[in-house]
């Protein structure tokens, strides 16, 4: 089994996207959430939202990270704007059991703001076991906070 980005993992990360959309938690209709200031990687301004959500028949817990840049962005320019400094939409959802147990079954991908993949410098699209087993990356990170199920911040 490939650890990331192969045509199985791709095809769930469209799958997700599609849920997702529907949900409202991405794309151009998404609902609105507080923004607030960020740090890298994701962003300068940030947006998270946990939701739960059923993909493939399969119900688990969605992370959805809006990531804002650009010049002239700010929590107040994202609120006025947030079309024009969305940059990237980072997910964490939370696979059935047995995906991938060394790290708490999560499912990793970055998407533009179109929904598409976005892909490393490398040209591999990001989405499955992004970075597992690097000491950079998604997993390498939120492995700092394995006992917090990999979940940075605030828990709601």
């Amino acid at each position: 089994m490939k650890v990331c980005c192969d045509d199985e993992n791709i095809k769930y990360s469209q799958d997700l996207w599609s849920v997702l959309t529907k949900a409202k938690l991405v794309g151009a209709g998404a609902k609105q959430d507080a923004p607030y200031k960020g740090q890298a990687p994701h962003g300068a301004v940030l947006e998270t939202i946990h939701a739960e959500a059923t993909v493939n028949g399969h119900k688990g817990m969605a992370v959805v990270k809006r990531n804002y840049g650009g010049e002239g962005v700010s929590v107040d320019a994202v609120k006025k704007d947030p079309a024009k400094y969305l940059k990237a939409v980072t997910v964490m959802f939370k696979r059935e059991a047995g995906y991938d147990p060394d790290n708490a079954d999560w499912f990793w991908a970055k998407y533009k703001p179109d929904g598409s993949l976005d892909k490393n410098p490398k040209g591999m699209q990001l989405a499955g076991r992004v970075m597992k087993g690097a000491d950079k990356g998604c997993i390498a990170c939120h492995s700092a906070v394995k006992d917090k199920d990999y979940l940075f911040g605030k828990q709601s």
